[in-house]
């Protein structure tokens, strides 16, 4: 098949979800489909990585598209019925490439990542799949749902509304795909649709690989990573620190909390102190869990499934998380991620696996099985690989 695939962001290095997806889905469609790809990029710096993903791809359009543009596409959509987060990538030489890409290669299906993009394709007559990261709106109700500053939560109901509406478009594709049970059930019911599917988020298991397995006689780290400029997981920390972090100290005095992940915000680097590190960037993450006791994911709003969950669970290492790590996985708590529902369950379970090595073991072990069996990129490609085929045949 000659597959077209649109990115709302430059897809190496694949550093964060919307990239991660594209670069570990193409790498492995690469090889037996012909692939083209239309992509914003934000710095010209993003540039000197083509030579990364090129490899995969017939032919590459690039649109650029700075940060700086997408803030004066925010302006004129304060005023109008449009989301922000689709206003940001507004662009007429984006409309114009995918044009170009349709018109010059002899496409069969297309793949938009993301409801930023379906202004772009919604209108086409070929077979097309939207592939959602989460349910937009989903994620900012749950981020209304915390104790931010009124104003920031008028400005979010505001926007709720738009993208509740926008949304609708995903009755306009052959399929919407998105990652995890939770978020299709929310769009099955707020559209009234039933064309939604689920293609699970992966882990890059040669990347985040335990031959040896992992060491669980000691209890001297807690971890969390990712991108420290996202809400969620700035949000997620600040809540760590100020509502479980001290009973949980206490009981571990040797034990140190790292915060792992490129472009931490002010807010985040004030938290390092007595035992709370704040890494910044860190080339290869693998070391970090390597070396982590328990990793945690205390997020209170966000949607789809973490990346940081999967990769926790294929490098062996236990977990605890709120509903909202939990969503996507499709498993039992326990079974390397254990759920933990109230802020009182969360400082118990990571106490309780802080204490037991023996528990530290057998929750991780379930989850690296978890991992190499379900979410390895190899068998999530495949199943993309038959949706494709299942809406060019009919």
């Amino acid at each position: 098949m000659n597959i077209l695939f649109l990115a709302n962001r430059f897809p190496y290095p694949p550093f964060r979800g919307d990239k991660l997806k594209i670069y570990n889905l193409t790498k492995r469609l690469a090889a037996k489909h012909d692939l083209y790809l239309v992509t914003f990029y934000e710095s010209r710096d993003e540039l000197n990585y083509l030579k990364d993903i090129q490899p995969f791809f017939k032919e590459i359009e690039l649109v650029y598209l700075p940060k700086w543009r997408s803030i004066l596409n925010g302006i004129p959509a304060l005023f109008s019925k449009t989301p922000l987060q689709v206003a940001y990538f507004k662009s007429s030489k984006m409309k114009r490439m995918v044009r170009f890409a349709l018109d010059r290669y002899d496409i069969d299906v297309v793949h938009t990542q993301h409801l930023r993009l379906s202004q772009y394709t919604k209108h086409l007559d070929i077979p097309k799949i939207l592939d959602l990261p989460d349910a937009f709106s989903l994620y900012f109700k749950r981020r209304n749902e915390t104790d931010r500053p009124l104003i920031n939560r008028l400005i979010d109901s505001i926007e709720i509304g738009r993208l509740t509406k926008a949304e609708k478009v995903i009755t306009a594709y052959d399929k919407t795909l998105v990652c995890s049970v939770e978020d299709k059930k929310y769009l099955e019911k707020l559209h009234k649709t039933d064309n939604i599917d689920i293609l699970l988020n992966g882990v890059d298991l040669d990347t985040f690989d335990v031959k040896e397995g992992h060491d669980y006689s000691h209890n001297h780290t807690l971890l969390f990573t990712g991108n420290m400029d996202y809400a969620p997981n700035v949000d997620a920390v600040q809540y760590f620190v100020k509502e479980m972090w001290p009973a949980i100290s206490k009981v571990n005095p040797k034990t140190k909390f790292i915060i792992a992940g490129q472009r931490p915000v002010d807010a985040v680097q004030k938290l390092a102190g007595d035992r709370i590190e704040v890494t910044g960037f860190i080339p290869d993450l693998k070391d970090m869990y390597a070396d982590a006791s328990v990793v945690i994911a205390p997020l209170r709003f966000g949607a789809g499934t973490q990346n940081k969950v999967l990769e926790a669970m294929a490098m062996g290492v236990p977990t605890v998380c709120t509903h909202i790590g939990f969503e996507g996985l499709q498993i039992q708590s326990g079974q390397g991620v254990i759920l933990a529902k109230e802020k009182s369950q969360f400082i118990e379970e990571v106490t309780m696996l802080l204490a037991d090595a023996a528990k530290r073991q057998e929750v991780g072990e379930q989850g690296l099985a978890i991992a190499r069996t379900r979410f390895s990129w190899d068998k999530i490609a495949v199943k993309l690989e038959e949706y494709f085929k299942e809406v060019t045949q009919g």
